[in-house]
């Protein structure tokens, strides 16, 4: 079984028949669109799906700094006014 990650869940068909009553009708809330009973896709909100963008940055800017320490392992203050 499927974990589903929404708060609303339409068919495909609905919305192949009416993207935009399908998208007014989720608000602010993530939808789940379903084929067959089954989970195939995801509608999130612009707001979600910019917050989520973020968080994927924040942390793939995280691991790039990770394997920068790990490299030589050393790090070194600096004064802001030095620079």
């Amino acid at each position: 079984m499927n974990k589903i990650y929404a708060e609303q869940a339409t068919s495909i068909s609905e919305l192949k028949r009416s993207p935009t009553r399908v998208i007014e009708k989720s608000g602010n809330q993530s939808t789940v669109i379903l084929n067959h009973n089954q989970p195939s896709a995801y509608l999130v909100p612009k707001l979600l799906f910019e917050k989520m963008m973020n968080i994927i940055d924040d942390y793939m800017l995280s691991k790039s700094v990770q394997k920068r320490l790990g490299e030589n392992n050393k790090i070194v203050a600096v004064d802001i006014e030095e620079l």
